[in-house]
């Protein structure tokens, strides 16, 4: 079996990786716009399917595995920030209150067998300051992340506390991938 992972995300590579997962990479490029009255789960298992089923059509012969995190505060969806002055407003919004992650995962297989789940993680933030927030957007970490925050680098300063999987703030929460590529393969096996 080979797995495709359908990003080009630094993170989503390490953490296959370490989890002793083989993989090959074909990033997908999809339009990751939210839709008019879209749920975020909604939002990130659409975008994740989107991604396997563009890269699969080019690897029909392969197991894709397609992701996509975004970050829900108050209800609104966030995303990646398109600047600076974005990932500020996006960690004014988080900074002393708790959100959820969502990660989208969708697993296409030969003969198209789709498997499309998500991970919810809460997330604990405490309160940062101004500078903080400056500085932090200003050092860059922030720009490719959904949310603007990197749980693994320098935000974790700031996260006291997390309810659920954390490779999954990360960007893929690997528990579930292993148990979608085992059932996966379970049903080829049949």
């Amino acid at each position: 079996m080979t797995l495709v992972l359908a990003s080009a995300s630094p993170r989503r590579q390490e953490l296959l990786s370490n989890a002793g997962i083989a993989y090959e990479v074909m990033a997908a490029d999809v339009d990751e716009s939210v839709l008019a009255g879209e749920t975020a789960r909604a939002c990130a298992e659409r975008l994740a399917r989107e991604k396997a089923m563009a890269v699969g059509k080019k690897r029909p012969e392969d197991w894709v595995l397609g992701a996509d995190t975004v970050v829900v505060v108050s209800g609104q969806i966030l995303g990646k920030p398109s600047d600076a002055e974005d990932a500020r407003r996006m960690l004014r919004m988080l900074a002393g209150r708790t959100h959820e992650v969502i990660t989208g995962v969708c697993l296409v297989g030969p003969g198209k067998t789709v498997d499309t789940q998500s991970e919810v993680t809460v997330v604990e933030m405490a309160a940062i300051s101004e500078d903080e927030i400056a500085a932090y957007a200003e050092s860059g970490e922030p720009m490719d992340k959904a949310g603007a925050y990197a749980i693994q680098g320098r935000a974790s300063r700031w996260i006291p506390r997390i309810e659920g999987d954390y490779s999954n703030v990360v960007g893929l929460p690997v528990a579930l991938v292993w148990r979608m590529i085992q059932l996966g393969l379970g049903s080829q096996q049949r």
